[in-house]
C-alpha cells in the first residue's frame, strides 16, 4: 500500500520561497492563506519549532544569533501529514480525514469552522480558518482547474496537492524548487525518490515527541 511522504534537504534549501509561491498559485489561495511557508531560524532545538513559530521566534528572512555571530537557516513549514494525526480525532464532524495513502485533508462540506483541529495540531500555523470575506490578488481564478474551494468559515491546510497526485503528478511545491531541495514519493517503496533521499542520511522529524509520526522528513 502506498504511503506518501516528502523529504526536504535543509542543506539545499535557499529560502527563495518558490515552493510557497507555486503552492499559492496552483491552489488559487486567497491573500490571507498559505499552505506552505519558508521560515528562517536560529539555533532553536528542532523539536521545539512548533512553539517557536507560535512565540514569533521564526520569521521570514531574519537572521538568528547575536552580531557578529549571526546565522541564517531556512525551514520550510507545512502540514506534516502525520501517520497518527492529532487533528483527526479532535474533529467533531469528521471533516478532517485521512486517505489510505496517508494524505490528511479537510472536507469543507463537513467543516463547521470550530477550529478544534487547529488547537489539536502541534504544528503551529499549518491550518487556517478562512475569513468571511477572503480577498484574492487577482479578479480571476488561477492555478489548477481542480484547485480546492475556499469556503468562508472553514479550515484549510496543505493537501500534498492530492488533486495532482491522483492524476500522476507531483505536488506543486516540488515542481518549482530551484535548489532541488524536495523529494516526493512512496515511503514504503525503496526505489522512490523520497526513500532514496532519506537512505543513509540523518534527518529531523518535526516535534517527534508529540507522537504524531510525521511523514515530512527534514534532511540534515
Amino acid at each position: 500500500m502506498t504511503r506518501y511522504g516528502m523529504a526536504i534537504d535543509l542543506r539545499r534549501c535557499i529560502g527563495c520561497q518558490a515552493c510557497a509561491a507555486a503552492c499559492k498559485m496552483a491552489n488559487n489561495l486567497p491573500k490571507e492563506l498559505t499552505y506552505n511557508v519558508v521560515y528562517t531560524k536560529g539555533d532553536d532545538d528542532f523539536d521545539s519549532i512548533g512553539t517557536a513559530v507560535s512565540r514569533g521566534a521564526l520569521a521570514n528572512d531574519n537572521a538568528g544569533g547575536t552580531f557578529p555571530n549571526c546565522t541564517l537557516n531556512f525551514l520550510p513549514m507545512q502540514c506534516q501529514h502525520c501517520a497518527e494525526p492529532a487533528c483527526l480525532s479532535a474533529c467533531p464532524t469528521g471533516a478532517t480525514q485521512q486517505r489510505e495513502d496517508g494524505i490528511v485533508f479537510v472536507d469543507t462540506d463537513l467543516c463547521i469552522g470550530c477550529e478544534s483541529c487547529i488547537k489539536a495540531c502541534p504544528y503551529e500555523g499549518v491550518r487556517s480558518l478562512i475569513s468571511d470575506n477572503p480577498e484574492y490578488y487577482l479578479e480571476v481564478e488561477v492555478g489548477e482547474f481542480d484547485a480546492p474551494p475556499h469556503t468562508p468559515g472553514t479550515v484549510e491546510k496543505c493537501t500534498f496537492c492530492k488533486n495532482l497526485i491522483d492524476r500522476g503528478e507531483e505536488p506543486a511545491c516540488m515542481q518549482l524548487c530551484p535548489g532541488r531541495a524536495r523529494y516526493w514519493g512512496d515511503l514504503d517503496d525503496p526505489d522512490s525518490a523520497v526513500s532514496k533521499a532519506i537512505e543513509g542520511r540523518d534527518f529531523h522529524l518535526m516535534m517527534e515527541s508529540a507522537g504524531t509520526s510525521p511523514n515530512v522528513y527534514y534532511l540534515k
